[in-house]
């Protein structure tokens, strides 16, 4: 007997597990697929009558497509007349290409989601079952359309259009060459570009294409490009995984610290006969006003030509970002003139999304952007002294982008953040004298407001919404004015699901001045007397913040459907993030482990005394890349307080992520008398040792933004402290995981279900993405 006492107590330990087991509370398959509910993918296809963008016709005319909840409506409206009509017969097209093809076809249920008017809009043309289809307004007859279709061209992708459409510019071994894009004849310009010294070439590190990066003159005459010398710059590498050799990914990837970065060498190419005009100045390094990239508006930034050609400003910033050169070249002699120049302690930026300066060389000015009052704002300069003559916007409100300059009527239109009570990061168009006078809002409603203007800027159509209160689309004219309506959003097929919108939520600020803004997610079955996890979803920025557009959406990431399993979900723009004062963007400067992580846990502290069913005993945190970086540094600076993270495509350590963010956010690299440097203390793996709760870490192999290393750091810390961590690895997945992304929020739900709420996860749910059925071809 005495010999089976062993087995017993293990039999007695057996049962006492699964006792155990079976008193956690369970998420079932019905219940992620409930949560699944509210995934983007799903929420989209119940949304009514949303604008899609507008396609501009001749007179400002244009037509968009809005869904409906039978399928999909093509409108056509004519501001002149102020009309709003279907743009054709739906239901007769539908029954000639019924006839013509051999398909069934129903009119609001069209194969095709866009088409062309013919030059004299006599006919339409459209794409359905694998050809080409016209269709005559006035008979209503449709016939499959006999014009030759243009010859394919695999790098159309890859070329730079001329203004007047004849020429497309693209590189080819590292030179510049034109396409005549009627006979399809060649024409080098550029003749000794090498391997990394090429002309045109773009390469940000973190951002690479075969794409051209270069400006046309508005002539079609000339381009304003650059040679690219990287050939000193390090080498990042990639290794793919499969069955066999792998293959080695390199390419040219500056860090911080690196004595040798990407310089750039400025040149205008005439065109015909191709000739290279280079700019009698030092070359500047590869940087840009706007963010880390001197494409990143997706053309050649920092550039602007005269209308007639002859002169080309363009902006010098240094590799710190501290030095703004403001430069006017002669471009036919390559002569630089500086005409001012702006310093700033920490870093410059010039606007949210858009270049925010403009040459106007008919009066000889500048319009120029700056942060020196502390608030984003646009100065009047004399392009001749280099004299400020006027401060043009001014108050505790941020310009974003400036959209026109009219230079007949001396004023500009711009859209700014912060100047209309409420939320500070709803925007707003508004008109203003280049004189600083008659400043105007143009678009009066609550709420954030997305503008396209008209080729011509007498109309733009207008999109206004909150991010709990559905959108509305007018089209205005330049003045303001409301013309008409257009779309009212209608989301009651969602409502109807039981779908629950995000709550706004404001809280202070970790030094109890500034107020900070957010969203709450909460299941729609919320029972207030209960306690429920949180999660925080971070992402710091600086360069952007975790609410993304504060515009309306049915479905934002996965935050709702994470708060249907039973969870708070809260998202803050702590300070360090953009769009507001220049001194709360700069919070974080010079300590980007700050990340926003005081503001995050006094937020949520604040949250959880306003709301009893949060239960801070139970707080988790997530981000992905910068917001990996920081739940991280979260799980190691704030062990006591975030029990579950999980960390994707982190650039834990920023002296191995790309020299341009980390330079302008951080400074230059800086070693000190004692061996240390000024990045030291950013790097996530010095902290590592501190971990307490349960930490995920995810990475894709192939990411070319933010390179894996970054995440085997803090695993070698990890593994050499001792801590226990979890690790997902996509081998062959980039920054974003792409088609790995639905097992990655597979495995997300259920980290937060088993390690926060103590709940046990479905086996191996599958997530099930599906386009909207109203877009599919029939």
């Amino acid at each position: 007997m005495h010999k089976y006492v062993p087995a017993l107590v293990t039999a007695a330990t057996f049962f006492v597990s699964a006792a155990s087991a079976q008193q956690r509370p369970v998420r079932t398959a019905e219940d992620y697929a409930r949560a699944e509910r509210a995934m983007g993918y799903n929420t989209a296809a119940l949304i009514d009558h949303s604008a899609g963008q507008p396609n501009w016709l001749a007179n400002d005319r244009f037509w968009y497509r809005t869904m409906t909840a039978q399928g999909s409506e093509f409108i056509l409206v004519d501001p002149v007349r102020k009309t709003r009509t279907p743009a054709f017969d739906q239901t007769k097209l539908a029954a000639a290409l019924s006839a013509a093809s051999g398909k069934s076809y129903e009119g609001s249920r069209l194969p095709f989601r866009t088409f062309t008017f013919a030059p004299d809009e006599k006919s339409i043309t459209f794409a359905a079952a694998g050809k080409s289809w016209k269709y005559d307004l006035a008979s209503g007859q449709v016939s499959q359309d006999t014009a030759p279709a243009p010859a394919a061209n695999p790098n159309a992708g890859n070329e730079e259009v001329s203004p007047n459409g004849q020429l497309a510019a693209y590189i080819k071994d590292y030179n510049l060459w034109v396409r005549d894009t009627k006979t399809n004849q060649s024409t080098q310009l550029t003749t000794d570009g090498t391997k990394d010294y090429g002309y045109a070439t773009d390469n940000a590190g973190w951002t690479h294409s075969d794409k051209p990066i270069l400006r046309w003159s508005p002539d079609s005459r000339k381009i304003a490009t650059f040679r690219q010398d990287q050939r000193n710059v390090g080498d990042m590498y990639l290794v793919t995984t499969n069955i066999g050799h792998p293959t080695l990914k390199s390419w040219k990837y500056p860090l911080p610290g690196d004595k040798d970065i990407a310089m750039i060498e400025r040149v205008v190419i005439e065109v015909n006969p191709a000739k290279v005009v280079r700019f009698q100045m030092a070359p500047d390094a590869h940087r840009g006003t706007l963010s880390d990239d001197i494409s990143s508006s997706g053309t050649f930034d920092d550039v602007d030509w005269s209308a007639d050609g002859r002169e080309l400003a363009f902006v010098s910033t240094s590799r710190d970002h501290k030095e703004e050169k403001v430069r006017v070249a002669d471009a036919t002699t390559g002569a630089v003139r500086d005409v001012f120049s702006e310093t700033v302690a920490t870093q410059f930026e010039s606007g949210q999304g858009t270049i925010n300066w403009r040459y106007l060389p008919k009066k000889k000015e500048i319009v120029w952007y700056s942060e020196r009052d502390n608030w984003g704002h646009l100065y009047l300069y004399d392009a001749g002294s280099g004299k400020v003559k006027n401060q043009i916007t001014k108050g505790n409100f941020v310009v974003t982008q400036l959209l026109k300059v009219d230079e007949a009527k001396r004023q500009l239109y711009f859209l700014a953040d912060g100047r209309e009570a409420g939320n500070p990061y709803f925007t707003h168009l508004y008109r203003v004298g280049l004189d600083g006078k008659n400043l105007t809002l143009l678009t009066p409603e609550a709420g954030n407001h997305q503008v396209m203007a008209s080729p011509s800027g007498r109309y733009f159509v207008d999109t206004y919404s909150q991010p709990d209160k559905p959108g509305v689309t007018v089209l205005r004219s330049a003045d303001g004015k409301l013309i008409s309506t257009l779309e009212k959003t209608d989301i009651s097929r969602l409502a109807a699901t039981g779908w629950k919108a995000p709550t706004p939520i404001t809280v202070k600020a970790q030094d109890g001045k500034d107020d900070l803004y957010g969203l709450m997610f909460t299941p729609s079955n919320l029972d207030p007397s209960k306690k429920y996890p949180v999660i925080d979803y971070i992402y710091p920025g600086p360069q952007g913040g975790g609410v993304g557009s504060w515009s309306f959406s049915a479905a934002r990431g996965d935050h709702q459907a994470l708060a249907e399993l039973g969870f708070v979900v809260v998202v803050i723009e702590g300070s360090c993030n953009p769009l507001r004062s220049k001194s709360y963007h700069d919070a974080c400067y010079g300590n980007m482990a700050e990340n926003t992580l005081s503001d995050q846990v006094t937020g949520l502290r604040q949250l959880a005394q306003k709301y009893s069913y949060i239960d801070l005993d139970r707080a988790g945190i997530w981000g992905h890349s910068g917001g990996g970086y920081a739940t991280a540094m979260a799980m190691f600076r704030y062990p006591d307080f975030f029990k579950v993270g999980i960390s994707e495509s982190g650039n834990h350590e920023n002296r191995n992520y790309e020299d341009d963010w980390a330079e302008r956010y951080l400074g230059l690299l800086k070693t000190n008398p004692d061996g240390t440097t000024n990045y030291d203390n950013q790097a996530n793996a010095t902290f590592a040792k501190n971990l307490k709760g349960k930490l995920m870490l995810a990475h894709g192999l192939m990411d070319d933004n933010v390179p894996p290393y970054n995440t085997w750091l803090v695993v070698e810390a990890l593994t050499k402290a001792n801590k226990s961590y979890d690790l997902v690895v996509f081998p062959n997945a980039q920054h974003g995981y792409g088609q790995y992304s639905p097992y990655m929020t597979r495995r997300r739900w259920d980290y937060f279900v088993q390690n926060l709420a103590g709940a046990e996860a479905p086996h191996d749910y599958q997530m099930t993405p599906k386009p909207d059925p109203r877009n599919m071809a029939q």
